[in-house]
């Protein structure tokens, strides 16, 4: 990029316009903390450890982009990880809708996004950095936008190879719209739909801290503008 803009300081400042969508640490419980045949992380941790050891590596990775040229940042947190097929089919519920530990583990992580937002904005330069909630978000009734099928999966699951994914060849549920889930972890197209819409504009104050996308959005703008106001009277 410096090699197309001409020089480094030219490529900070077009990189530092940019917004940059982050999104981790779902799969460090799907494919980690909640395997314990596999790996012995929740042995090892009790949850609220795992959360502070993983907020410590998350925040690591943040600081990388940052020092790389990233000034906008939407920092999208974790989903409701008990309530989705694959861990349904493993665990179970207990008179329940979701898998009720789990996202009890999982929210200890997410507890950890505000103050780590706040850290970087007040102590890093320019840095503007807000958090995306996607348990506020999945707020609501889902029927009340046709999803009415909340734990069953769209598509037909592998039980060997990709175990939770869509199973190679098989076939798809008739009525996609009802369905919450595509496959044992993925949204179908409606709730993603929804994240995304809510994460651009805010329909609760819970959905985004300190403020939403669109501000993020606002505030590249107006950068703009000035920028250009002062280029012209150089000229």
């Amino acid at each position: 990029m410096s090699t197309l803009l001409g020089n480094k300081t030219l490529t900070m400042d077009y990189l530092s316009k940019c917004i940059y969508i982050v999104g981790m640490g779902n799969n460090d419980y799907i494919n980690n903390y909640l395997m314990p045949q596999f790996y012995p992380s929740s042995h090892l941790y009790k949850p609220e450890k795992f959360a502070t050891i993983l907020m410590q590596q998350y925040s690591k990775q943040l600081k990388t982009l940052y020092r790389y040229g990233a000034r906008k940042v939407a920092v999208f947190g974790v989903g409701s990880l008990g309530c989705i097929p694959a861990e349904l089919a493993i665990y179970g519920t207990k008179d329940t809708i979701c898998v009720d530990s789990i996202n009890s583990a999982v929210q200890k992580f997410a507890d950890k996004f505000k103050p780590m937002i706040d850290d970087f904005n007040n102590n890093l330069p320019n840095a503007n950095f807000i958090y995306i909630n996607l348990t506020s978000i999945a707020i609501g009734d889902p029927a009340e936008i046709g999803l009415t099928n909340l734990a069953e999966p769209c598509c037909e699951i592998s039980s060997f190879i990709a175990k939770g994914q869509c199973r190679n060849g098989g076939g798809a549920c008739s009525d996609r719209a009802s369905h919450y889930f595509w496959d044992g972890f993925h949204p179908t197209e409606i709730p993603n739909k929804v994240t995304a819409i809510r994460a651009y504009t805010a329909l609760l104050p819970t959905d985004a801290y300190p403020y939403d996308i669109s501000h993020l959005a606002a505030s590249t703008l107006a950068l703009n503008k000035l920028g250009q106001s002062a280029g012209a009277e150089l000229m």
